[in-house]
């Protein structure tokens, strides 16, 4: 539809507004569609058999317009858009889960590091059936958040189903005011082990701060940088840029394309980085997504860091946020570009390949592949990965030994790199590319 076209559907005396369109509409197919939105919205109002209110009705219609696209355009009503903007500043009240929705259920991409979802167990993966006897199916996904966040303090019960589990799960969580610490620090000896669980506002001063004291702490003996991007569902694309321009000295950092070229954007490294020339190891897996994946991959393709752990999640999609009559009427949340690495690659629908392929856990099945892995790849009306794009990863699986027990696999994995003591015995040669 072209700028002349002035659409005005409104409620006069109970009735379904009067659609007026110019004569240099875009054509009589839109117009013929726009008629039919009209009839099913007065049918509805007149003869649907509850009264239902006009806003209703309009913003159930935005709402399966945008769900009809993919996974991550949405409509923000005023109390959504103004949560949103509360939980980009690192804190706001609720579980501490990243979600999307698959096959009219809520999925967990990641809980967050010290929230009640964390503390009972959430995992990714899992998804929620009911809330509080509520049947989460024909919501949207902003009403399934709305109906998880309430009073600090308060309690609810989610129905979980768990792939392996026989029978649905239910837990019990005590809503709490979510502060995300986006970056924590501590030093494994001679490493500085840093972990960032989300891009919020907070970001950049907090990996600076960790940096200063990694330097004060460990001094002269300091052997590497372990970045910890495992379960990040990622975030603010500035704080993503800040991080990954922190570790480089130039070069670009990651380039967006949208629908037209003249929407392409590029974003560049400035001079000076924290810690030239100390050894970085980057740490992934199947809930690392959207920033954590630009850090990754901007990283990886300069050949600053090694990225250790499993594929990405392939969120490689661009949100824009776009405030509606200034943000009184909620906003827009839609997809307008697609992420590209330095190096061309895209993100979306296949994610960050890690350049040595460190399993937490001696299993898998038959074909050597990594059993129930959630991806972009797998959620419905996905966007589709760029023709050309990188091909799935084929090598060697790091795995422990069969009766080794380790708290974490990986990260020590990734000590003993950085140390010089990599443990190739344990590779074991994969069949096909995990999944």
């Amino acid at each position: 539809m072209n700028r002349n076209l002035l659409a005005v559907v409104s409620a006069v005396g109970g009735a379904c507004a009067m659609l007026v369109v110019t004569h240099a509409m875009a054509g009589t197919d839109t117009y013929r569609q726009l008629n039919l939105f009209g009839d099913v919205f007065e049918r509805v109002k007149n003869d649907y058999v509850r009264e239902v209110k006009d806003g209703e009705l309009v913003e159930s219609a935005i709402n399966g317009m945008l769900n009809a696209l993919d996974p991550h355009s949405s409509y923000l009503n005023a109390k959504n858009f103004s949560d949103m903007q509360v939980s980009t500043r690192g804190e706001y009240g609720g579980l501490g889960l990243e979600v999307t929705m698959e096959d009219g259920l809520v999925k967990v991409i990641a809980p967050m590091d010290g929230t009640p979802a964390a503390k009972a167990g959430i995992k990714s993966g899992d998804l929620i059936a009911t809330i509080d006897g509520t049947a989460i199916q024909g919501l949207t996904l902003s009403e399934a958040v709305d109906k998880m966040r309430g009073p600090v303090n308060s309690t609810l019960k989610i129905t979980i189903l768990r792939k392996g589990e026989k029978k649905p799960l239910d837990v019990t969580l005590t809503r709490a005011i979510i502060r995300v610490e986006s970056v924590r620090y501590r030093t494994e000896n001679d490493v500085a082990y840093i972990r960032i669980s989300t891009f919020n506002e907070q970001t950049e001063d907090g990996l600076e701060k960790a940096v200063d004291q990694a330097k004060a702490k460990i001094g002269s003996r300091l052997r590497g940088i372990v970045l910890d991007l495992r379960n990040n569902p990622g975030g603010l694309l500035d704080q993503a840029i800040a991080v990954s321009d922190a570790f480089l000295d130039q070069g670009e950092i990651v380039s967006t394309r949208g629908r037209r070229a003249g929407d392409s954007q590029r974003y560049n490294s400035r001079s000076g980085q924290l810690m030239a020339n100390v050894p970085l190891v980057v740490l992934i897996d199947q809930g690392s997504a959207s920033a954590s994946e630009i850090v990754a991959g901007a990283l990886q393709d300069h050949k600053r860091a090694r990225v250790i752990g499993t594929r990405s999640f392939g969120k490689g999609s661009v949100q824009t946020v776009i405030p509606l009559s200034g943000g009184v009427d909620g906003a827009l949340r839609l997809t307008t570009a697609k992420y590209y690495t330095p190096s061309g690659r895209s993100i979306q629908a296949t994610g960050i390949d890690p350049d040595i392929l460190v399993e937490q856990t001696a299993e898998a099945n038959s074909e050597g592949e990594v059993n129930d892995r959630l991806s972009e790849a797998n959620l419905p009306k996905h966007l589709d990965a760029q023709e050309g794009g990188k091909k799935p990863h084929v090598g060697p699986v790091v795995r422990p030994k069969a009766g080794e027990k380790f708290d974490d696999f990986q990260l020590t994995y990734a000590l003993r790199v950085l140390r010089g003591q990599e443990i190739v015995s344990n590779a074991v040669p994969a069949k096909t590319a995990p999944n």
